[in-house]
Parts: structure tokens; C-alpha cells; sequence
């Protein structure tokens, strides 16, 4: 193909054709009218093209109302909306995007009746976010001009798009869809074909790795919802993010790139979303998921279970990681308790340990502390919203009020969890990084890439890989070995990325020459 012939992304003789007039497909015809393309909206529904028209029609009429965007501007873009009444319409299409249902053989089926009607010249593009492209190009008489364009919902917010060329894809095609889709004001990253591509691969981290703490007893819901948001700065804890997107759409991704990658350990998810998924407790749409939901939508509150507090006379704090130490100090001096500074605790006192990926149990018997009074708190996160106590399985009520008294200083909430390697924060924020790092290992995307579209399309706080710098190569990969050495799981081994470059001093934005 002569992708020469194409007109330039910002240009006013660009005709794009949308197939699929559901939320994506307006998104994506919104944000082109926009921008100065002629869009013409497909689907194989009776008036949904006509209907879609509208609808667009009456978005930018209260983007007018609300001072975002000009009449005259709005007028242009809806001139350029044109219903079809049938494929044949988009004959002379440069681009073509389809947003129709998620299925290969639809996929396949679409693509392959497009050729017979489009030149050429004329990109295929799927908005596919878990099928292989390559796949779906297969079987065409011309394969090369098939690529991914993968937006995310609502695509006039989210500001991020994947451009992923399968196996066969014309480079230039993949670089034409980058440059269009920076045209169209979103940040657009190139992606290799693989299951989930960037955004959906790095997300695999966040909610797996929650369920699996709750499968294992260590969190309340509610609890493990407040630490992540609390000490990580995620906007929502995985149980709030599973509810609003629904288990319905949500188990099934995770089920669908566990298995495409061969049952990769990283990836696994746990049973009990499926046991919602079968029981119907699918999340806020239904009414009930992990929390339950009003008429109105509105959350119904889960409060943490109550936790006695008293002061110990006495603290201590285990020194084997001094900069640990010494931020829990600053901690405990806040309620006026008494820190000791011996080697060892006085009777009585109690005794706090600051695990690196490593439980409680295995702190408190390494240096010879007497488990009923011995207690771990998280100190590699922020504690200044929340502060988390780890119990071992023999810390007693009294002790654990004891920790409740000393870290609830200025009346910050503290969490209770049981004992877990890596405590909750550490393990899932590793777990983050670490698949991070092995997408740019694998050479799926661009190191700064996999952080922008990762921030841009699941507001994470930071980017994953810069995360790992600002926390610590080695730190990462001391939670995640030992992590890998208490649990036996191979779910939690380094990434080969991670390792190498925490060896070497290196950023994990780093890149090989």
C-alpha cells in the first residue's frame, strides 16, 4: 500500500469511517469531527448511525453551554457527521475504525467485507482491547494494512491510545495511526501485538494481586481498599475498581490473558471473582458486588472493625533497616511514647518490626523477639493518611492495642491486617512494577511509554516503572525475592529488567543500546 496517498492526519480532505456506534464508537466519532476529520458513522442496527448523530449532536451542544468549545467549532464538527446506511457508504474511507462486539470471527467477518469496498490504500484499524490483531488480519488479501487502535471509554477523557501492529502490519501504517491519534489530542503509544497490549497487560498487577490477599484472609474488604488508597494514592481500592466496572467484564479479561499467556503465574486470578460472577454480584450496576449500592448509586459505607488503643510504656523498634526505623520513630514519638535504643527490648516493651516482603513471623523469630508482644508496621509507604499494623499469629490483644495506641497518634486511622509477606502496599505496588518491567523486557512498548499509558489509562498514581525508581530497584527486588522465597510462588520471581538493573545502579527507564 502507498500510505503517501493518505491525507495527513490534520488534514481537512481526511474521511475516517467508525463501524459501531455504541459508547466507543461516538467517543471515537467525537473526538475526529473534532479535529477536523469527516467522520461516517456504520452499524448494523436500524437507525443507530442516525441516532448516533444526534447524540453527538447534543454533546457538543453542552460543550457549548459549558464554555468548552465554540458554536461556530460545534457547527463544523457536526457537519462532518455522516450517517451511512450501509458499508457500502464508506467506500472512499481512508480510515476505518470498527468498535463492534468483541469477537474474532465478527472481527474477521467485518474486515474481510471492507476490502471489497475500500481502496487500497485504506487503514483497517480494530479498537480491539483483547484480541490479537494478527489474528484478525489473517486470511485478508491484504493483511499489511491492519492495525490496532485501541481507545479507552470515555475517549474524550482518556487521553491515552494504543497503536498495535500485528506480526504483518506495515510499519508506516502503525506510524500513521500514532500521528493521528496525537492529531486527535491523545497521547498515542506503539504497542506489540500481545495479550492486553500496554495498558491492559501492566493492570493485571493491581487486582489480582488484592484478590489474592483477600482469598488468603489477610484483609476485610474495607481494609484493603483504605490501605491501598490511603498509603499508595490509588483513587480506588481493587475491590471499589472491580464494583465499577463490573465483574462481568472485568473476570473475564483476567481469565482471557491468564490463558493466552499460557497460565502465567503473574497473571492468575482468584476463584472467589469468579463465585461473584456466577452469583450474579457483579458490582454497582447490579446493585451489589464487593460493597453494596443504593437506588441512587451511592456507595453503603463498611467500616473497619473497631480497634482497642492504650499506650505502651515502652517501644521498640528493630533496627535491621535503620532508614525504616527511623520513619517509624517519627511515628511513634507523635503519641509521646518512650523509644528505646538497646539492642534488645526491655520486658515488656513492644516490639515492632519493619519487613521488607517478608512476614512478621519471620522478623520476630530471626532476631529472637518474643511473637506475643511483637507487632510489624508498613514503613516503605506513606503513613501520614493511614498507618497498618501486621499481627503475627501469636501477638496478643493487649500488644496489638498497645501498636493501635502508639500509631494512632493526631487521630490517623490505623489499619489491622494479619500476618502476610510483603503486608499488603509492598506486595501489590511490587507486583505492579515487576510486570511492568517485564513488558519492556519483552520489548512490548517503550520503557516512558508503559508510564504514560499506564498513568493516562488507569490513573495510577505514577507511572509503574518510575514507582520502582522513586522507591528503589534493589528495595523492589528485595520484596519481591523474598516475596518469591517465603511463599514459593512464582508468581512474585524478578523480572530479568528489574534485576539488571538494580545490579547495575540503573534506572528502570534504562534502556539497552
Amino acid at each position: 500500500m502507498d500510505l503517501a496517498r493518505l491525507p495527513q492526519p490534520g488534514s481537512p480532505q481526511l474521511t475516517v469511517g467508525v463501524i459501531g456506534c455504541g459508547v466507543m464508537g461516538r467517543g471515537i466519532a467525537q473526538i475526529a469531527a473534532l479535529a477536523g476529520a469527516t467522520v461516517r458513522l456504520a452499524d448494523s442496527r436500524d437507525g443507530a448511525a442516525a441516532a448516533a448523530r444526534e447524540e453527538l449532536h447534543a454533546t457538543f451542544g453542552k460543550l457549548v453551554e459549558k464554555g468548552k468549545l465554540g458554536q461556530d467549532a460545534a457547527d463544523a464538527a457536526a457537519a462532518r457527521l455522516r450517517p451511512c446506511a450501509g458499508l457500502q457508504d464508506l467506500a472512499g474511507a481512508h480510515v476505518v475504525i470498527e468498535a463492534i462486539v468483541e469477537d474474532l470471527d465478527a472481527k474477521k467477518s467485518l474486515f474481510a467485507s471492507l476490502e471489497d469496498i475500500l481502496g487500497a490504500d485504506a487503514i483497517l484499524a480494530t479498537n480491539t482491547s483483547s484480541l490479537s490483531v494478527t489474528a484478525i488480519a489473517a486470511g485478508l488479501k491484504f493483511p499489511g494494512r491492519v492495525a490496532g487502535f485501541h481507545f479507552f471509554n470515555p475517549v474524550p477523557l482518556m487521553k491515552i491510545v494504543e497503536a498495535i501492529g500485528g506480526l504483518v502490519t506495515e510499519a508506516g501504517v502503525v506510524d500513521y495511526l500514532l500521528a493521528l491519534g496525537k492529531h486527535w489530542g491523545h497521547t498515542a503509544v506503539r504497542a506489540k501485538d500481545t495479550p492486553g497490549f500496554i495498558v491492559n497487560h501492566a493492570g493485571r498487577g493491581y487486582g489480582t494481586e488484592g484478590m489474592r490477599i483477600l482469598a488468603e484472609g489477610i484483609a476485610s474488604v474495607p481494609v484493603l481498599d483504605n490501605i491501598l488508597r490511603d498509603t499508595a494514592g490509588f483513587r480506588l481500592g481493587p475491590c471499589e475498581l472491580f464494583d465499577l466496572t463490573g465483574l462481568d467484564v472485568s473476570h473475564p479479561v483476567m481469565e482471557s490473558i491468564y490463558h493466552q499467556y499460557f497460565e502465567e503465574p503473574r497473571f492468575r486470578p482468584q476463584g472467589l471473582t469468579r463465585q461473584m460472577l456466577v452469583a450474579g454480584t457483579l458490582g454497582k450496576k447490579v446493585g451489589q458486588g464487593f460493597y453494596r449500592y443504593a437506588a441512587d448509586g451511592k456507595k453503603e459505607a463498611i467500616a473497619e472493625p473497631p480497634q482497642q488503643a492504650k499506650l505502651p510504656q515502652s517501644v521498640w523498634i528493630s533496627n535491621e533497616r535503620p532508614e525504616l526505623a527511623e520513619k517509624v520513630s517519627s511515628l511513634v514519638a507523635a503519641a509521646g511514647v518512650q523509644i528505646e535504643s538497646g539492642a534488645a527490648p526491655s520486658d515488656g516493651a513492644l516490639c515492632i518490626v519493619t519487613p521488607l516482603g517478608e512476614d512478621a513471623t519471620t522478623c520476630c523469630v530471626r532476631e529472637r523477639l518474643d511473637p506475643r508482644r511483637t507487632v510489624a508496621v508498613e514503613s516503605v509507604f506513606d503513613g501520614s493518611r493511614r498507618r497498618v499494623v501486621m499481627t503475627n499469629p501469636a501477638t496478643t490483644p493487649e500488644y496489638l492495642a498497645m501498636a493501635c495506641g502508639a500509631l494512632g497518634g493526631n487521630g490517623v486511622p490505623v489499619s489491622v491486617i494479619r500476618d502476610s509477606a510483603g503486608l499488603v502496599t509492598q506486595r501489590v505496588v511490587a507486583h505492579i512494577v515487576n510486570i511492568a518491567c517485564e513488558i519492556a523486557q519483552q520489548g512490548i512498548a517503550e520503557p516512558l511509554d508503559i508510564d504514560r499509558a499506564v498513568t493516562l489509562g488507569l490513573g495510577y498514581p505514577v507511572g509503574p516503572l518510575a514507582w520502582g525508581d522513586q522507591l528503589g530497584t534493589q528495595t523492589v527486588l528485595s520484596i519481591l525475592k523474598n516475596l518469591e522465597q517465603l511463599t514459593g510462588d512464582a508468581r512474585y520471581r524478578p523480572s530479568p529488567w528489574l534485576q539488571r538493573r538494580a545490579l547495575l545502579g540503573l534506572s528502570l527507564h534504562h534502556k539497552e543500546i
